[in-house]
């Protein structure tokens, strides 16, 4: 379907339209058919004189059911009891809902070039990656950034275009506005590593929420807050959308990383929810931690 946003013009007028007790309901119903709409979509906002208008309470249609349906429309009209069409009844529109009276074939065909062309739009900014390391300690040069260089040579050859974006200090609206940012600017794949912890300086997972409320983040492992620098109960990671850009946020040691590119790759490829790419994820970081460290009293995985 290539349902279109309206951009808040949603007014259809006819004219000129005679009514002599007509049902502004039935009116409203036999547009919405026409316009492969439900009867709730369309409202008639005003009669005057001999112009009908028209609201669609939609934000957006699918063009398809628009283009060329001007005669169809009016022909529906005039079946109804007490309106009134006339041979030079027009339809206008300040927005796309004037597609309703293009030529068909001609409106089509230009729609089929424009869903084309949008369709290259998407599946080039889907190959557009950003990476950002997160960390005071990186940022300050006390560490060197592996992460980032090894994601991009990865990323790489599966045969995406890795742009390096700056290493990301530890705050919230920081780290939040650079994504943001990355997503403006068209890169269909956001990447972070680090910041994802359980200390009060790791603000990573909440800055993805901030873009994504209903991003998928699970545990990797848990503590009893409250212990040591334990200022959260666990280690997360988080795989969001905003707007068409999904973000990936990973943990920082490098081993962890390149053991998840494996797991990242696939699940790309395989078009996994964020849901379940983050499960795989978290599931195996969880268990690279229960090899590393084995049994934890302050820890859960």
């Amino acid at each position: 379907m290539a349902e279109y946003d309206l951009l808040d013009k949603t007014e259809l007028r006819l004219e000129p339209v005679t009514l002599e007790n007509a049902n502004l309901n039935h009116i409203a119903e036999a547009i919405a058919g026409v316009l492969g709409l439900e009867g709730t979509d369309v409202m008639v906002t005003d009669v005057r004189s001999e112009t009908l208008t028209i609201d669609i309470l939609k934000r957006g249609v699918d063009a398809h059911n628009i283009i060329g349906k001007r005669s169809e429309l009016l022909e529906k009209l005039s079946e109804l009891p007490g309106v009134g069409i006339k041979e030079n009844t027009s339809i206008s529109s300040e927005g796309m809902l004037g597609w309703i009276v293009l030529d068909y074939n001609e409106a089509r065909s230009a729609l089929e070039r424009s869903e084309q062309m949008a369709r290259e739009i998407r599946r080039r900014i889907a190959k557009r990656a950003m990476v950002f390391s997160t960390g005071i300690e990186v940022s300050n040069r006390q560490i060197q950034d592996t992460n980032a260089p090894l994601i991009k040579k990865r990323l790489e050859a599966e045969g995406y275009s890795v742009t390096v974006g700056p290493t990301l200090k530890d705050d919230e609206l920081l780290i939040a506005g650079n994504l943001r940012q990355a997503i403006d600017n068209g890169y269909g794949l956001i990447i972070t590593t680090g910041g994802v912890g359980a200390e009060d300086k790791d603000h990573t997972i909440e800055a993805v929420l901030a873009l994504d409320p209903e991003a998928a983040a699970p545990y990797v492992c848990k503590f009893r807050k409250g212990t040591g620098r334990h200022h959260k109960d666990g280690v997360k990671i988080a795989v969001g959308y905003a707007s068409e850009s999904l973000i990936v946020a990973l943990t920082g040691p490098n081993d962890e990383v390149r053991s998840s590119l494996d797991i990242l790759i696939h699940g790309l490829k395989s078009h996994l929810s964020k849901g379940m790419l983050a499960e795989e994820l978290a599931r195996n970081l969880s268990k690279m931690l229960q090899e590393k460290m084995g049994s934890h009293g302050d820890m859960s995985v």
